[in-house]
């Protein structure tokens, strides 16, 4: 009990030697400060600076949503959650595995666009040889030619017809609020598609399981409960993740 005491009060001691030595000496410790304000410009170009920055900060708002809406990462998250629902393991993988096995497979899907990104518009515009605009213009290009790969014709001729035109006669005319959307719906498409297939195998470990349970008089045990490990064992031994992770990369053309 002294000996708990004891060390109780040395803690206490070391505390107040530590407290009274940063109140002696504030000077050795800085504190950094961070300031807004709000005041008059001296010419255009502290405006155009502003704006650029708010333009800049929008888009990083947005970096999210068109990470998701015009990459390959709609179909893989979906595929992958399809996947988890089929195994019947409700939070195994957990979401943060999911979702960044999903932006890893994103990256290696999109590295060819991000590449061609960075050399021909990224670049050029940070050693200032072309201006924002043009920049811009050639970073949608690979980025359009990507959407308009994956873009099933039907879905384009929809949004085609509901935006006015029955058709387009060069793949560049067609509008970027025309293509996105489209893509989009052909994302979810395939994706579904893919993860009906990846549902049959399951579906009839279950059947199977049910069966089994019901013939031995077994009414009340849930077939889940031991289709489950079956069903993980499956998976296991066809090498599941390696089969699913190639699909999914090789369904991108």
């Amino acid at each position: 009990m002294n000996k708990n005491w004891s060390i109780m009060f040395s803690l206490l001691l070391l505390l107040f030697v530590c407290t009274i030595s940063v109140q002696a000496a504030p000077e050795t410790i800085p504190i950094p400060s961070l300031k807004l304000d709000v005041g008059q410009a001296k010419g255009p170009e502290d405006v155009a600076v502003t704006l650029q920055l708010i333009a800049l900060l929008t888009l990083l708002s947005l970096a999210p949503s068109l990470l998701i809406l015009t990459t390959a990462f709609t179909r893989i998250i979906i595929v992958l959650s399809l996947l988890r629902n089929a195994i019947g393991t409700q939070q195994v993988p957990p979401n943060q595995v999911i979702i960044g096995l999903a932006l890893f497979l994103t990256f290696f899907v999109m590295a060819p666009v991000l590449n061609n990104i960075n050399t021909n518009a990224l670049q050029p515009y940070l050693k200032e040889e072309i201006s924002f605009n043009e920049a811009l213009q050639k970073a949608m290009l690979p980025l359009r030619e990507y959407m308009r790969n994956q873009t099933r014709e039907s879905d384009l001729k929809l949004f085609l017809e509901m935006h006015g035109e029955s058709q387009v006669s060069d793949a560049e005319a067609i509008p970027d609020y025309v293509l996105m959307p489209a893509y989009l719906i052909s994302e979810l498409k395939t994706a579904f598609q893919m993860g009906f297939i990846l549902f049959i195998p399951f579906i009839v470990i279950d059947m199977v399981v049910a069966s089994i349970l019901m013939s031995m008089g077994m009414l009340m045990l849930p077939p889940v409960m031991i289709s489950l490990p079956f069903k993980i064992l499956l998976f296991v031994m066809v090498d599941g993740w390696s089969l699913v992770t190639r699909s999914l990369v090789l369904s991108f053309r």
